[in-house]
């Protein structure tokens, strides 16, 4: 029953003033005063049909999983900003808003649209309050020689070296002109003091790195928000030192944390070996930095690597195995005990907690957890919760205590596949049930048709939800996911993760070996199938880089197939075929220049990008070959295949013809600005030159360059376009203050890598 509007008098102002119960329409989802009024302006049956569609959609109910899609629609716009926006007027016109929605919440449509509104603001306003809490220095230029003290806050494995973050006490070196909070180093393998370690060292620090293509990936970005202002690597020895301070609470805790991740991971390699022992670590305790390269991309290449990233699915699997067997334990007390099922429930929770902190609380860890949480609190509660609306409050929990979430791959994916999930389970997956009269066989057979069932719908759901995201983060998509998740998915779930839980519980009491031996059987049938199956032919669906246009429209047709019930939701279907169309046709650089002027990249008549380095980081020119969706290595020696150099410089010709020269001394101006379209050059060019120019100013001033050649003009696109004044965007020296020695000399550190395990299609 709700209210509606109806007057006492014949008056419209009468109508309007006054209020009595009345019921909803059938089929329509709104109140029947409104359905008349609507009715009544259009003519034919089938506007009719449409505005019953509609009001379907916006019924009780189904405008909640909205607010989510407003606040993070808020927080994309503030990433959007190419001004730091002001945190006073983020705060009123989130207030405003707010406001203005409680003032009108008795009008039936401008209640919703000003609720989403507001929720708008308050994805706005969140980012920009993260941002002020977190605000702190960003190393602007290179750093030689930093005297650096500090206490260890995070410690990686990887396979060649390790990495630590370390919270600064005292820094001091040339350039530094003010103190840091935190960086990230690298050092030699095996030597990464423990985490709570006061450490002194020198180091070699850089800025953050820049996106290394315009609408790349933005390092800097993700490490500001990480609290993070520099990266680099030891020079020569670290040394741990007495702390001149207690250690804040909050270190102490990630110490305790630290060392029981380590006991275990410890006690695995004690068992394990190789790869085997880096995946039983990673399924457990999170760390998932020690697994070789070719396992690693064998199982994102095949579609499992979501499998390394702790999420839903081990969520599920942990406070799913807790459930069954402590209830089965408890059913078999005497009866009249209590509630078993919400003991069970609760047991879960605690183990769900337990797994949360072990593993690292990464962000989806923490929706997974918060997902898992509402549906065990529901048991304990009596309510029904696998809805929307559970996925609702995860994902405004998450982007309100992490806002840069949205932009990052782990949150799309992981949010996109349990949409699909969630909405394909509503669809018509939950009728897959047996009935209480069902006979016993038919049941074991309609579980076993629902398990199977279920797997392949899931994979497919889940990879068609996660394809987009892939496809613009990593430039590659999975083929053959649905057939390596069928293979080994099984063998996760009943014989992997259970053996990894009985190993943890059985650790305190020195029976663990034979379960760490049991998990590591079944791992090495996971990394069998996947090292086959990335094997196969096309295994590797490379895609060429497109715009955030394409993403954020696949996006929308995406969140419109999950939410909307009725005929309408297929326009979402409509939205991700423009999307795919809109990517397909991106057109593709022509020039490309790295942000720090070290690398170039010219298309020539083939079609394919020939590329020269002045220094030995491969680095920008991987994530070029990846964005271009092309096979070869970047450290193919045939990269350079089409450019002809000199002592002086190099030349390429693009497709139509157009010379591109790249000058390496001061003596290829003077023939490169009289002959070439464009001159690219890690130098300062002289100021009358006649050729489109790209030098050290340019690069250094907006970073990552691109061009096109289009009738017979050049369209520049920069990572930083000027205008841009962002806190990890800021304080960029100019081209005066930094000598062509540095550009030449500067090293990325292969630590600020992103990694591919960040992708999550499956959980």
């Amino acid at each position: 029953m709700v209210e509606s509007r109806t007057g006492t008098s014949g008056s419209a102002r009468g109508r309007a003033a006054t209020w009595r119960p009345a019921t909803w329409r059938p089929g329509t989802g709104a109140p029947a005063w409104i359905w008349p009024d609507i009715r009544g302006g259009f003519a034919g049956g089938a506007a009719q049909r449409l505005f019953s569609w509609v009001l379907a959609d916006v019924g009780p109910g189904r405008l909640t999983p909205w607010l989510a899609v407003s606040f993070g629609f808020g927080t994309v716009l503030y990433f959007a900003a190419e001004q730091e926006p002001a945190l006073w007027a983020s705060l009123a016109l989130a207030v405003g808003t707010i406001v203005a929605a409680v003032l009108v919440r008795h009008r039936p449509i401008g209640f919703p649209l000003m609720v989403g509104v507001a929720a708008i603001a308050a994805g706005f306003a969140a980012a920009t309050v993260k941002r002020a809490l977190i605000d702190h220095p960003v190393l602007p230029a290179v750093a030689w020689n930093v005297d650096v003290t500090g206490f260890v806050e995070v410690r990686e494995e990887r396979e060649r070296s390790d990495r630590i973050v370390v919270r600064v006490h005292h820094s001091e070196g040339p350039r530094l002109k003010e103190p840091l909070e935190r960086v990230r180093v690298s050092v030699r393998k095996g030597t990464a003091p423990p985490v709570g370690s006061f450490v002194a060292f020198k180091a070699r620090l850089t800025p953050p790195l820049d996106p290394l293509i315009p609408g790349g990936y933005d390092f800097a970005r993700a490490m500001y928000f990480q609290g993070i202002g520099a990266s680099g690597f030891v020079l020569g020895a670290i040394r741990t030192a007495p702390p001149p301070t207690a250690a804040a609470a909050s270190l102490r805790y990630a110490m305790a944390i630290d060392g029981m991740r380590d006991a275990i991971d410890k006690r695995i390699r004690a068992v394990l070996a190789g790869d085997q022992a880096a995946i039983a670590s990673a399924l457990i305790t999170g760390k998932r930095d020690a697994i070789s390269t070719a396992v690693n991309d064998a199982m994102f290449i095949s579609g499992i690597g979501h499998v390394l990233s702790i999420s839903g699915y081990h969520m599920v699997v942990v406070s799913g195995i807790v459930f069954v067997l402590l209830r089965a334990l408890l059913a078999l007390c005497p009866p009249g005990r209590g509630p078993i099922k919400k003991w069970a429930a609760l047991a879960a929770l605690a183990a769900a907690t337990f797994y949360l902190l072990l593993s690292g609380a990464e962000v989806a860890t923490q929706r997974s957890y918060i997902m898992v949480a509402i549906v065990l609190i529901g048991v304990m509660v009596d309510r029904p919760t696998l809805t929307l609306r559970t996925l609702t409050v995860a994902a405004l929990a998450v982007l309100l205590l992490a806002p840069e979430a949205i932009v990052h791959p782990s949150f799309q994916m992981s949010f996109a596949a349990t949409l699909a999930i969630v909405a394909g389970y509503q669809g018509g997956f939950a009728a897959m049930r047996a009935d209480v009269d069902t006979p016993l066989g038919a049941r074991l057979a309609l579980i076993g048709a629902r398990e199977i069932i279920g797997l392949v719908l899931i994979s497919l759901l889940a990879g068609f939800a996660t394809m987009l995201y892939s496809a613009y983060h990593f430039h590659r998509l999975t083929p053959y996911g649905v057939l390596t998740n069928l293979l080994t998915m099984p063998i996760v779930s009943f014989w992997i993760m259970p053996a990894g839980i009985a190993g943890v519980v059985a650790l305190p009491f020195g029976f663990d070996g034979f379960f760490w031996r049991l998990m590591g059987a079944g791992i090495e049938w996971m990394v069998a199938v996947s090292v086959w199956v990335a094997s196969l032919p096309g295994a590797v669906g490379r895609v060429t880089a497109f715009g955030i246009g394409p993403l954020l429209l696949g996006s929308a047709g995406l969140i419109v197939l999950g939410l909307l019930r009725s005929p309408l939701r297929w326009t979402g279907a409509l939205l991700v075929a423009v999307a795919v169309f809109g990517a397909i046709r991106t057109p593709l650089p022509d020039v490309l220049v790295a942000p720090d002027g070290a690398s170039f990249a010219v298309r020539m008549a083939g079609g394919r990008l020939a590329m020269l380095r002045t220094g030995s980081d491969s680095f920008a020119i991987q994530q070029w070959l990846a964005a271009d969706a092309d096979a070869r290595s970047a450290k193919d020696k045939e990269l350079a295949e089409g450019i002809r150099c000199d002592d002086a410089g190099c030349i390429g010709r693009l497709g139509d013809g157009a010379i591109v020269a790249i000058a390496r001394r001061p003596e290829a101006f003077e023939e490169d600005c009289r002959r070439a379209a464009v001159v690219v050059s890690t130098r300062m060019a002289p100021p009358d030159c006649a050729a489109l120019v790209v030098d050290r100013a340019v690069w250094q001033r907006g970073g990552a360059i691109a061009l096109r050649h289009v009738g017979g003009k050049w369209e520049i696109s920069a990572a930083r376009p000027p205008g841009l004044d962002r806190p990890w965007a800021r304080g960029r020296p100019s081209a005066e203050e930094v000598p062509a020695s540095a550009a030449l000399q500067r090293r990325e550190p292969r630590d600020a890598t992103p990694r591919t395990e960040d992708m999550e299609p499956g959980d």
